[in-house]
């Protein structure tokens, strides 16, 4: 099907046969295009050999019961996808401005239902024209060709970009209900074996994430292991600290901290928990610190960055402003000093 090479297509594509184009890369099958884009199978087929044709090689291979992209196909897909992604945020973002005013957040599931669902009726009583929409995703969005506005984020500073708002940073502290600390002393760091110790079940497997585990934890505050076959532990600055060793009772992991959170919160065990989640638990009471002076500082931090479209729009504005006295309330509870590098970001 493929041209001859003395006769190269020049003229630019019709832009209206991408539409089924994608709809069967994606699936992989005409009748479920069909079906996503209210049409006939038959048309979508009649509008897929007409971008064949004008593209000039196929951009299909189809078999008795499947369909497969071809190297072609494959290529205009990686460009086509972005393209309609981009027409398709432009338009929403048209049709937003002409109706209702809104800010659409995205952030990872933990963080909207630990510290951020819990303040937004406030910003809405403040603000009852401004409808909001969040996007609880593990995965990272692009602000530059998605459809939303502000982006909360965990990283390490150098992973940031330079227009990024630092929140806050945060401690790690072990953290469990009052009722069990009621039945199992938790006054020193060996008492931890006694009882079962609830961390992230992925962070051993995550780059910086291992700073949410209780080993990392242990390092830092627990007696380290004594230097084992007669061999004394070498002495100096650049010495490395040998391992704590404690075996709790069980162990019970989660993948998500509003998991680890509520399992401490019913008992089940103590949790090393981020700061910045469970500070509102523990003013209320709900949980408790048994460990007191044991807060391990953590390089992640908690992060504000706004789409660059999205900045002028009053209402963003607003949730912007909102947000950062929010952020300041909760470096007040935790007792954070701002770091002098990013004081101007900070207030």
């Amino acid at each position: 099907m493929s041209l001859p090479a003395s006769h190269p297509r020049t003229r630019p594509i019709s832009a209206g046969h991408l539409r089924a184009f994608d709809a069967v890369a994606r699936h992989l099958n005409f009748r479920a295009a069909a079906e996503e884009l209210s049409l006939t199978q038959s048309a979508v087929s009649r509008q897929i050999q007409a971008l064949e044709d004008e593209v000039g090689t196929a951009l299909f291979l189809r078999h008795t019961r499947a369909v497969e992209l071809t190297s072609a196909g494959s290529q205009l897909l990686r460009a086509s996808g972005v393209a309609l992604e981009r027409i398709d945020a432009a338009v929403r973002q048209i049709r937003q401005n002409a109706g209702r005013k809104s800010v659409a957040i995205t952030t990872w599931a933990s963080f909207a239902s630990m510290w951020l669902i819990p303040r937004l009726e406030a910003f809405q009583r403040e603000h009852p024209d401004i409808d909001i929409r969040i996007d609880a995703s593990d995965a990272a969005i692009d602000l530059a060709t998605a459809d939303v506005d502000l982006a909360l984020r965990y990283a390490v500073p150098q992973a940031m970009p330079a227009h990024a708002i630092r929140l806050f940073g945060e401690q790690l502290t072990p953290v469990a209900s009052p009722w069990l600390l009621k039945t199992h002393r938790l006054c020193k760091v060996e008492d931890l074996s006694k009882i079962t110790l609830i961390e992230a079940g992925d962070a051993h497997r995550t780059r910086h994430l291992e700073w949410l585990t209780w080993q990392r934890w242990l390092d830092h505050f627990a007696t380290p292991a004594p230097a084992t076959g007669g061999a004394r532990a070498k002495a100096g600055p650049g010495a490395a600290r040998p391992k704590a060793r404690l075996t709790p009772q069980r162990w019970l992991y989660f993948n998500y901290a509003n998991q680890i959170v509520q399992a401490a919160l019913t008992g089940q065990g103590v949790a090393l928990a981020r700061m910045p989640l469970v500070a509102e638990s523990l003013a209320s009471g709900d949980l408790v610190e048994p460990l007191p002076g044991m807060r391990l500082d953590s390089p992640l931090v908690y992060w504000l960055v706004q789409a660059p479209r999205s900045v002028v729009r009053p209402e963003v504005k607003a949730f912007c402003d909102w947000l950062l006295k929010e952020a300041e309330r909760t470096r007040q509870a935790i007792g954070e000093v701002p770091d002098p590098d990013t004081v101007d970001y900070i207030d």
